[in-house]
């Protein structure tokens, strides 16, 4: 089984730069002379190693992880055979960490896709790869659980949670079964301080891979549309007071938004969805993730119960309104890469009352580097509250060039400075 797909994973080193944080101090061009300090670097090169799968060998397809090519411009890709051949990004997904290059479509192997959603905890797995760079490199174990999300490592988490050591520069390799199937592509693992595997590592499930990587190859990119519903887990006491049985799961449909899709298909607050395009929904997170891999225009059939009624209601994803982030330039500029939203007190009791959210932040970016991170919450600017979106905007747009942030951060506050 090896013989024949370990030829399809291939070792990829990119290369590339990012911009270094200025110190003002040190910038100034009269310190400079004064004490004959060199002018600071401006950019800082990057180099990254990691794996990737080729899935189609007619066309040179390799699928790998987002963050292992990232702010890179080079991209050299090394076959099991040794050749290393020049690959071209086609497009990738920060949200799903994923991304497709292209090379060459010169005598490669390729890897089937297999079907995610029939793996059980406890069948038998292998995670092919490239860790810490030592070359291709096998390691055996088993599914230890399925549909793993709340890890706080993407937007969409629909994990395989493996045992098979996973390391640094795995990311982007294959995760396949006992037949040389493909079922997941390694992106991340929980390790302690030295950064090596203890046994729980994490695989994007190719059924997502599968629909995520369809439209990078068409368009360049994940263009997501918006059905406008907020859901959450069904327990056992929701389930209790709806007089439903918990033990088929689903996500309780809490909020419906305004005009949405959702709304116009009859959508309503307490609804229980069940399934998606005949896929079964256990939680909130499984209708998010199936949810987000649809583009504008899709229909999408739901099943519902409501009432403890079956019913069923089909939709068409709308257009997806981008997240707004102030018109000042200078919120753009020095905040380039994240996404905020307003927040309720209800969702967050944070100590400072509401705030603004930091819904994500692309690797890499200007707001990465400064030290922004999705779930942080913005409470002051400068050191006045900030309690909405429109506020945060008009603080940045008087704030000059020093913009310090109070963040609400887990149960404490950190502060960040941008200049």
């Amino acid at each position: 089984m090896l013989e024949q797909a370990t030829p399809a994973v291939v070792n990829i080193a990119a290369r590339g730069t990012v911009a270094v944080r200025a110190d003002p101090f040190f910038s100034d061009p009269f310190f400079q002379r004064f004490f004959h300090i060199p002018q600071q670097r401006r950019q800082r090169e990057i180099r990254s190693v990691g794996s990737g799968v080729i899935i189609d060998a007619a066309r040179g397809l390799v699928v790998t992880n987002h963050h292992v090519i990232a702010s890179t411009k080079e991209i050299a890709v090394t076959l099991r055979d040794g050749r290393t051949l020049d690959a071209k990004l086609v497009g990738s997904d920060p949200a799903t960490d994923l991304a497709v290059l292209q090379i060459p479509p010169d005598r490669l192997a390729e890897l089937h896709f297999a079907d995610s959603d029939a793996l059980r905890v406890g069948d038998f797995v292998v995670a092919i790869g490239n860790p810490f760079g030592l070359g291709q490199t096998v390691t055996s174990g088993i599914v230890s659980a399925l549909g793993r999300g709340g890890l706080g490592l993407g937007n969409y988490e629909d994990f395989i949670q493996t045992d098979a050591a996973i390391n640094s520069g795995n990311s982007g390799g294959a995760l396949v079964n006992l037949r040389g199937e493909l079922i997941g592509i390694n992106s991340q693992i929980v390790s302690r301080g030295g950064g090596g595997s203890i046994g729980i590592g994490f695989a994007i499930p190719t059924n997502m891979v599968r629909d995520i990587v369809a439209q990078l190859v068409e368009h360049g990119a994940v263009h997501r549309g918006l059905l406008g519903v907020a859901s959450q887990d069904l327990t056992v006491e929701l389930a209790e007071a709806f007089g439903l049985s918990s033990q088929r799961g689903g996500a309780v449909v809490v909020e419906i938004q305004a005009g949405s899709s959702a709304e116009h298909a009859g959508l309503r607050p307490g609804d229980v969805v069940v399934r998606v395009n005949g896929r079964p929904i256990r939680r909130a997170q499984e209708l998010t993730n199936a949810l987000g891999v649809l583009a504008v225009g899709d229909a999408v059939s739901l099943q519902i119960l409501r009432d403890g009624i079956e019913r069923k209601i089909v939709a068409k994803i709308g257009e997806r309104a981008p997240p707004r982030v102030a018109d000042a330039p200078t919120l753009a500029e020095r905040l380039s890469g994240a996404q905020f939203v307003n927040f309720k007190r209800q969702q967050a009791q944070t100590k400072d009352g509401d705030g603004v959210l930091v819904l994500a932040v692309e690797l890499g970016s200007a707001a990465w580097r400064y030290g922004l991170r999705k779930g942080d919450v913005v409470v002051a600017v400068n050191r006045k509250p900030v309690r909405r979106l429109a506020e945060l905007e008009h603080a940045v747009s008087i704030s000059g060039r020093a913009l310090m942030l109070k963040i609400q951060r887990g149960r404490g506050s950190v502060f960040i400075l941008i200049q």
